[in-house]
C-alpha cells in the first residue's frame, strides 16, 4: 500500500500507537526490575511477560508503518509511573492499558469511517489484544483485593472499624493487611 493512499490521520494513529506501546514496554520492564528488588519474583515474571507482549505489538506497528512506506518514529514516550506497592503499580498500568484501548478503538472506528478496511482490521486486532490485557490486569487487581478508593472517599475507608469512646481506635497495629510490607524496607524511585 502506498503512503498517499492512506489517510494522514491513520498514519498519526500508527505513530501514537507506537509511542504508547513503547511507553508500556518501558513501564513494564522497569516494574519487573522494581518488584524483583522487592523480592516478588512472581510479579516480576508477569511484568516481564507483559513487556514481551507489548514489544510484539510495537514490532507489528513498525512492520505496518514500513509496509505503508512510513519511517517509524515514536514521538513521545510517557514517563514511567511508580508506586509504593504492587497494587499501586497495577492501578497505573490499568490507566495505560485504557489509553491503548481507547486509542485503538478510536483508530479502528476512524478507519471504518474513511473506508480503510486493512488498517481498520489492524487496529481492531490490537484493540482485542489490549482488551484482553485489560481484563487480565483487572483480574490480577481483584486477586490482590481490588482497586483502592481515590479522593476523599478513601479517607473514610481507612478509618478503623472498631472505635472506642470518642473515636479512639481499638485496632491493634499488628492487624495490618499482611500483603502490605513496611515501605521503609522497599526499594523505590
Amino acid at each position: 500500500m502506498e503512503t498517499d493512499a492512506v489517510h494522514p490521520r491513520v498514519l498519526g494513529y500508527l505513530g501514537r500507537a507506537l509511542s504508547l506501546e513503547l511507553s508500556a514496554v518501558q513501564q513494564y520492564m522497569t516494574q519487573a526490575s522494581l518488584v524483583g528488588l522487592w523480592g516478588d519474583e512472581a510479579a516480576a515474571d508477569r511484568f516481564r511477560q507483559e513487556t514481551v507482549e507489548e514489544m510484539q505489538h510495537a514490532e507489528r506497528i513498525v512492520q505496518q508503518m514500513l509496509s505503508l512506506g512510513v519511517a517509524p518514529a515514536a514521538s513521545q514516550l510517557h514517563p514511567v509511573t511508580h508506586a509504593a506497592d504492587l497494587v499501586g503499580l497495577l492501578e497505573h498500568n490499568a490507566v495505560l492499558e485504557q489509553q491503548l484501548i481507547d486509542h485503538y478503538d478510536e483508530a479502528s472506528r476512524f478507519c471504518q469511517l474513511v473506508g480503510d478496511q486493512a488498517n481498520g482490521e489492524f487496529f481492531a486486532a490490537l484493540l482485542e489484544d489490549e482488551q484482553h490485557h485489560g481484563r487480565d490486569l483487572e483480574a490480577w487487581l481483584q486477586e490482590l483485593g481490588g482497586r483502592r478508593r481515590r479522593g476523599y472517599a478513601r479517607y473514610g475507608a481507612m478509618a478503623p472499624a472498631n472505635n472506642g469512646p470518642r473515636g479512639t481506635s481499638q485496632r491493634n497495629p499488628s492487624q495490618r493487611n499482611p500483603s502490605q510490607r513496611d515501605l521503609s524496607q522497599r526499594a523505590s524511585f
